[in-house]
């Protein structure tokens, strides 16, 4: 399907200067990435952004830059509804089971699965601890500046640090 909405993201605000850039959740792998896989992770509303930053904090909001995304995505995967899982051979178990493993997580493994197959990326339901059931998230494999898979961040008044020593 293609994507063609608003999203948004909770970025620390010592990586606020790449606001485009996947690759945190490289290095280590997170829900729906491998390690060595970039991926960038978004929230289709704000309050869900919020909500994904504050789950590893006792539901407490560390410092954040809320950042809004243009997305114009095609080759993205829809997976919030049970017959689109199964048509995508999974299941909200193993999408939302433990990742954090040592291992390859199911959710890892599919993540990869659908890339290698042609999907940009997906959307999820959130997994965020307090999350309510019209919060769905974003994940990106492959995006950029251009179609087929625009995405750009909102900052018309260049309000966005530049690099790590622009806060100083």
């Amino acid at each position: 399907m293609r994507l063609a909405d608003r999203a948004y993201r909770a970025v620390d605000p010592r990586w606020a200067f790449g606001p485009l850039s996947g690759d945190g959740a490289a290095i280590n792998g997170a829900r729906f990435n491998l390690r060595g896989m970039p991926a960038l992770y978004l929230s289709l509303d704000p309050i869900g952004a919020v909500n994904e930053v504050a789950q590893g904090f006792a539901g407490r909001i560390p410092p954040t830059t809320l950042c809004e995304y243009d997305l114009d995505c095609a080759d993205i995967m829809d997976l919030t509804t049970d017959a689109d899982r199964a048509a995508a051979g999974t299941d909200l178990g193993e999408m939302g089971g433990a990742w954090k493993l040592g291992k390859a997580a199911p959710s890892q493994l599919l993540a990869a699965r659908l890339h290698a197959g042609g999907a940009a990326g997906i959307v999820v339901p959130s997994f965020a601890i307090g999350a309510e059931p019209h919060h769905r998230n974003v994940v990106l494999w492959t995006w950029g500046p251009d179609l087929p898979h625009r995405v750009n961040v909102f900052d018309p008044t260049g309000r966005l640090p530049k690099n790590q020593l622009s806060w100083d």
